[in-house]
């Protein structure tokens, strides 16, 4: 789960590497979930990908699930 804080740095979330909650870059991606290039157009779809401030761990999280 993700909170905000009040110390400036944005978004803080727990890190598995870290074993803490940490600062995160937080955003949403659309990503290609297709490998040919001729159903690329219909197969992408949203993510949410975290990123830790501390040590680099990347997360992807597929965000419609149908």
């Amino acid at each position: 789960m993700s909170a905000t804080d009040d110390g400036g740095d944005g978004m803080r979330e727990q890190c598995e590497e870290c074993s803490r909650e940490t600062p995160h870059e937080v955003s949403v991606e659309i990503l290609t979930e297709s490998a040919t290039p001729e159903n690329a157009e219909y197969s992408r779809e949203p993510y949410r990908v975290s990123e830790c401030r501390v040590c680099g761990a990347r997360t992807v999280l597929r965000m419609n699930n149908a």
